[in-house]
């Protein structure tokens, strides 16, 4: 079968490890720029093809993917003349990668329904270099049909495909796990720097707590950098505050008088305004070094 004409929005780091990763796979791209060139001149080199605007893009496109940081960054490119849905042809179906708030998801599926094209949101898990080898956690949701049309495409993309309801779900589903996997880091990473300021070995903290329930995935990739100096985890302090933030404000809207998200939210919103913002977060535990003095 023929494979389906992709255009792609926000080659970042994760969007330009998908974009080669598709390109390796034999599939027709066009890129648009938007903060730097360099991974739309990567897609280029290798045959990707350039629009001007994202109505240009989608009109040339079977399945339109958007990878942003945050969900102003995505309604900026669906809405307005030169948008993504003034060019969508029916049929056409668009799936937003990044972390957005599922009621701005909600709205853009409607509006897209309207034109005859599908929206999903398929937020990501793991990272860039996973993205590079079509082993991303993707978690797909909106109308089912539409996801199993494009999940071919998805597998090349990811090793864990969910389809996990309708639209917004997926979005939200990422919320909650970016909400408690940030807590957890930040947890850590004050646990590793109060061991500092108690005379208490790294080391020893950490044996003792990863022998038993507590250890976790997200323990390891701060105790990687705590420890051995190893940066496992490239996610900004920057995007974590903005998902924690989302997180709050979903609370909000359905009327949920969150608790735990508000230590984690204020903490990164702080080290952000003081200069880690663009700092990963493995290295919160520096953030605590200063902030306690040591």
């Amino acid at each position: 079968m023929t494979k389906p004409s992709i255009g792609f929005i926000g080659l970042g780091l994760m969007g330009s490890a998908m974009v080669q990763r598709l390109l390796d796979q034999g599939y027709k791209l066009t890129v648009i720029a938007n903060r730097n060139r360099a991974g739309v001149d990567a897609a280029l080199q290798r045959g990707a093809e350039e629009a001007k605007t994202a109505r240009e893009l989608a009109a040339a496109s079977d399945i339109v993917m958007l990878c942003m940081d945050t969900s102003a960054s995505v309604e900026s490119r669906v809405y307005g003349e030169d948008g993504v849905l003034a060019g969508v042809r029916p049929g056409t179906i668009v799936i937003d990668f990044g972390t957005s708030l599922p009621g701005s998801t909600r709205k853009i599926a409607e509006d897209m329904a309207q034109k005859g094209a599908a929206y999903l949101d398929a937020p990501l898990g793991r990272t860039p270099s996973h993205g590079r080898e079509g082993k991303l956690n993707i978690m797909g949701a909106g109308d089912k049909a539409a996801f199993d049309r494009a999940r071919p495409v998805l597998d090349e993309l990811g090793e864990n495909v969910f389809h996990v309801g309708p639209a917004g779900a997926g979005h939200t589903l990422k919320l909650i796990n970016n909400f408690f996997a940030m807590t957890t880091a930040c947890s850590m990473a004050e646990a590793f720097a109060m061991a500092d300021l108690a005379g208490l070995p790294r080391q020893s903290l950490y044996d003792v707590m990863a022998a038993g329930p507590l250890r976790s995935g997200m323990m390891d990739f701060i105790k990687a950098e705590a420890i051995d100096g190893e940066i496992q985890l490239a996610f900004s302090v920057s995007n974590a505050a903005k998902d924690v933030g989302y997180y709050t404000r979903m609370a909000d809207d359905l009327g949920a008088p969150t608790q735990m998200s508000h230590a984690a939210k204020n903490l990164l919103a702080l080290a952000k305004a003081q200069g880690f913002g663009d700092r990963m977060v493995p290295e919160m535990v520096h953030y605590f070094e200063e902030l306690f003095g040591k």
